[in-house]
């Protein structure tokens, strides 16, 4: 990988000196997956880390099992006192039973790093050293590593117990891995960056009866075919074409494999919605629930829709996009950074941050075989040390040193 500029290689190569550190901690970190407000070892690796790191305070218990570390830079004359800046790592696993046959891989059956968790807090630790070493910056960095990011709403967990109150960064940024880039590229746009994901669960209650008799029954399962074939117009027909959206049903509970010649009372379906647009978003909810009880209705059966907004989209502030697009060009080059990256349909829990804070998600690239939330991936150690650099450029261009 040999994407970084002449401006950016004292940053980088101090880094890379501490490189074999910050892979031995990743590891280690893969080797002990926890998931969300589990992150108990997890914490207290990092927590660990970070003293010997030299960070000025660290704040545990926030968020159920959030820390914070603070390090602060020169001294601010400005009127109104030393801006803050925030960085964010997530801290939790999957579960997933790993695939691979490494020397770090998960020692815990069932869960395992299968996102790369444990790569950012590396490179936040990478970061954290650097920034407490050499103090090139004027104002506050405030590290965030959160807990509980796979569907638990850890950021919006710590943002409840007071993140923001406690530590009121100005902006705040995150990075995720990308296995879609190759390593040594940096993606972002200014907008969208992930979908708002909801999750839809609908129960149809029928009548039961004698798979010889169904006219005497009234079939869910039957039901429940039609609804997911009449779902498949909710974005084609009720949603404009500029505008993108998905709705999945990607699961059917209804019966007994065993009992052939029964049909059920109940079955249920069990979805995803995603989307961009709080104004879509109702619409779909809105339109999914009428849509499934008409069906319903029309074979003499009733359904009902719990519809649950869990995460809302991930969207870049055009202001701190823009500096984080400068940064990234300033480490690896413009041809290496990709500034109009396609949003992702999968969701962030980083967007309950961006709500409450100016703030922008980035992709790192890390190439591979593999994408995440698969049982044969493994995070790519060679970007360690770029994405501690570009964590660190963050911070001391986003809080330059004031003239004497």
């Amino acid at each position: 990988m040999n994407a970084i500029t002449s401006a950016a290689a004292g940053t980088y190569q101090r880094l890379m000196e501490g490189r074999g550190e910050l892979v031995a901690l990743r590891r280690e970190l893969h080797a002990m997956p926890e998931l969300g407000f589990e992150e108990r070892r997890t914490g207290a690796r990092i927590v660990q880390a970070l003293r010997a790191c030299g960070v000025d305070e660290i704040h545990e218990g926030i968020g159920r099992t959030g820390l914070v570390a603070v390090i602060h830079g020169q001294p601010s004359t400005r009127p109104g006192g030393a801006r803050l800046l925030g960085l964010r790592a997530d801290m939790d696993a999957l579960p997933l039973r790993e695939q691979n046959d490494f020397a770090w891989k998960s020692a815990t059956p069932g869960l395992m790093h299968a996102c790369g968790h444990d790569g950012h807090c590396a490179m936040l630790v990478g970061a954290a050293r650097y920034l407490a070493q050499t103090r090139q910056f004027s104002g506050t960095a405030v590290l965030v590593f959160q807990p509980g990011e796979e569907g638990y709403g850890g950021a919006r967990e710590m943002i409840a117990d007071g993140l923001f109150d406690r530590f009121p960064v100005e902006s705040i940024f995150a990075m995720h891995n990308w296995p879609h880039l190759p390593p040594g590229k940096i993606g972002l746009n200014r907008g969208a960056m992930m979908a708002a994901a909801d999750r839809v669960q609908i129960n149809i209650q029928g009548r039961g009866g004698h798979g010889a008799h169904p006219h005497l029954s009234v079939d869910p399962v039957l039901i429940a075919g039609h609804i997911i074939t009449a779902v498949q117009s909710l974005v084609s027909r009720n949603i404009a074409p500029v505008d993108q959206a998905v709705v999945s049903l990607c699961a059917l509970q209804a019966g007994d494999p065993g009992a052939f010649s029964v049909i059920p009372e109940l079955a249920q379906l069990t979805g995803t919605v995603r989307s961009f647009k709080p104004e879509v978003q109702q619409v779909l909810e809105e339109r999914l629930t009428r849509l499934v009880e008409s069906v319903a209705l029309g074979f003499g059966a009733s359904a009902k829709v719990d519809y649950q907004r869990l995460y809302p989209a991930t969207i870049n502030s055009a202001r701190e996009a823009d500096f984080a697009v400068r940064v990234a060009r300033w480490l690896v080059g413009a041809e290496h950074v990709e500034d109009e990256l396609p949003p992702s349909m999968g969701s962030e829990d980083f967007a309950f941050m961006l709500q409450a804070r100016p703030g922008a998600y980035l992709r790192l690239g890390q190439g591979g075989p593999c994408g995440l939330h698969q049982p044969r991936y493994d995070f790519n150690d060679e970007i360690l040390p770029l994405g501690a650099a570009l964590f660190a450029a963050l911070v001391e261009q986003g809080l330059p040193l004031e003239a004497p």
